[in-house]
């Protein structure tokens, strides 16, 4: 995949990491899903939340990111138009897509800090990975 701000199949913890890290409300980056094999997950900071969307790819290659009940679901021919949808206000989302954390910069940083304690700690780990932390988009 070529787009900057997909991280492939890192842990919830390093995503949470990378985005506290980051700091600023919108910022996002994209994962794979650790509990649906071939799935995606938008990740999206708001506050000192992170809150994450399953997208789905279905048969045609399309992508659908997951809707409550009741919200038609948007399908988009690609991931940059998915993210420059949901780069505008008001589409659903928590909040709008505005700094991707791109995996290149990610690397970089590590590197620069490999050794140091500085550091993102999170309070929670995760025993177990389930729907609970994925949320839907809601009505615009």
């Amino acid at each position: 995949m070529d787009l900057p701000c997909y991280h492939g199949g890192i842990s919830i913890k390093t995503c949470e990491n990378l985005l506290l890290r980051k700091g600023k409300n919108g910022c996002f980056l994209l994962r794979d899903s650790e509990s649906y094999p071939g799935a995606l997950c938008l990740c999206v900071l708001y506050g000192r939340l992170i809150h994450t969307y399953r997208i789905f790819q279905n048969i045609d290659g399309h992508y659908i990111i997951q809707a409550a009940e009741g919200v038609k679901e948007n399908v988009f021919t690609s991931l940059k138009e998915l993210i420059s949808t949901y780069g505008k206000p008001n589409q659903g989302l928590v909040h709008n897509l505005i700094y991707p954390v791109n995996k290149e910069s990610c690397e970089q940083i590590h590197l620069q800090s490999k050794g140091s304690m500085e550091r993102v700690i999170l309070d929670e780990t995760y025993e177990e990975i389930d729907d609970r932390v994925y949320v839907d988009i809601l009505p615009s």
